[in-house]
């Protein structure tokens, strides 16, 4: 009976982490080395994108970069999270930088090389997950993240980030 007690004491302390965690507690690796803490962007809203740079989807990166220039000084960050998840991603953080730099001109924050689904996923997806079932299914999944961390929406790969669907909703956020 009490290792029954203390699995409902886990499974209870869980459910409590995932209801009050979000994402502005989590840290990822940069790209350029060192933390990038999603704190830092509290009062903002976030668009993650889970990228691959041998994807039949990394022309949205320049979609991505678009939406970073168009809307970063009105608020919204832009979050690309490299993963090789689905067997698409550089070798290297320096290889993915460079490969995004040069490509696409890219100007806005990365993260290292993450994993993104699975036993081993990041920390903040594995979250993104118990909070709203959001698994990426393939490259280039969205999950828009509000001002207090709170996932509001996710769009597949096929949504275009400069597409209306994205947008519109960006655009409730900045309001």
């Amino acid at each position: 009976i009490e290792s029954a007690h203390m699995r409902l004491w886990i499974l209870f302390a869980m459910m409590i982490t995932a209801s009050t965690a979000t994402a502005l507690d989590f840290t990822f690796e940069n790209i350029d080395g060192g933390a990038l803490s999603l704190s830092n962007y509290e009062g903002r809203p976030i668009l993650v994108v889970n990228t691959a740079s041998r994807c039949g989807f990394t022309g949205q990166l320049s979609g991505l970069q678009k939406l970073h220039e168009t809307y970063n000084d009105q608020g919204l960050v832009v979050l690309a999270v490299p993963s090789n998840d689905f067997n698409q991603e550089l070798g290297s953080n320096a290889d993915v930088k460079e490969f995004c730099e040069l490509g696409y001109s890219t100007t806005m924050p990365m993260t290292g090389i993450t994993k993104v689904k699975g036993p081993n996923a990041h920390p903040f997806f594995k979250w993104a997950k118990r909070s709203a079932g959001f698994v990426p299914s393939w490259n280039f999944n969205k999950l828009l993240i509000d001002q207090n961390g709170q996932i509001v929406k996710s769009f597949g790969s096929v949504a275009r980030p400069s597409g209306r669907k994205i947008t519109s909703e960006i655009e409730i956020l900045l309001q």
